[in-house]
């Protein structure tokens, strides 16, 4: 997942996109948003899982703070942003307590003090000097970051993540920093199509962190799976699934 530096860019968080301005959106939203939890309902029973284990996180990069409005009198309560000022500015705006936020982008060292400052998870922690940066920056008055790390499970080059072979060491680096909790894991694999393979991707995901829970019992999350291969995630054992589109509709970038 790439991040992007907005710092020449300004982004109204309160600017209408084309795709929220008509009178039938928050029905809209509220539609969608059913539609997704009730796909993930049926996946989870059909996987012999229950839809509870299973967070819906709506990423809402690029979408105003209406549509997010909207999905919060839906009943969502989680969501996900990418663009690090775009997302603050957001939660600025919003200003609610009972609201979980995640930084899904890639994170460089310079945003590390703002994430720490203003998310409850961040999903694509892959070095140890971001995991100590998040840790050190974090408020005291705040309760540790929750963090995942994210693993590049099909060693694609050029792509954020650790590989399989140094996970087990940044684990135990990260385990011990005390303003974070290590959470689990996150990946985005290579695309692909069929379901058998999809799954096999994130079955290696879960097959890892199955082999970091003896030494770290906490790790109990896996993030994963978009619109795209959201079944072959929860057949998978994903704890939480990233969905965008199919709830905002296509972003304006």
């Amino acid at each position: 997942m790439i991040g992007h530096n907005l710092q020449k860019r300004s982004y109204n968080v309160n600017q209408d996109t084309p795709s929220m301005t008509d009178n039938n959106s928050v029905l809209a939203v509220a539609s969608a948003l059913e539609t997704v939890r009730q796909d993930i309902s049926t996946h989870a029973q059909h996987y012999g899982r229950t839809a509870q284990s299973i967070q819906l996180l709506a990423v809402s990069k690029r979408k105003p703070v209406s549509a997010i409005r909207e999905a919060i009198d839906a009943g969502q309560r989680a969501f996900g942003e990418n663009y690090l000022d775009e997302a603050v500015e957001k939660i600025l705006s919003i200003d609610d307590a009972e609201l979980q936020w995640h930084f899904i982008g890639a994170i460089q060292s310079r945003k590390t003090a703002s994430i720490a400052e203003h998310f409850h998870w961040a999903h694509g922690v892959d070095r140890l000097k971001v995991a100590q940066r998040l840790s050190d920056q974090r408020p005291a008055s705040s309760a540790p970051l929750n963090i995942c790390l994210q693993v590049n499970i099909d060693n694609e080059t050029g792509k954020a993540g650790a590989s399989f072979a140094d996970i087990r060491q940044l684990a135990a680096d990260c385990a011990v920093l005390p303003g974070i909790v290590l959470r689990g894991l996150m990946a985005i694999p290579a695309p692909r199509t069929e379901l058998s393979e999809q799954r096999q991707a994130f079955a290696r995901l879960r097959e890892c962190l199955n082999s970091l829970q003896s030494e770290h019992p906490g790790m109990d999350t896996l993030s994963m799976g978009m619109s795209g291969d959201l079944e072959a995630a929860i057949a998978e054992g994903a704890t939480i699934v990233r969905v965008g589109t199919a709830i905002f509709g296509a972003r304006a970038d």
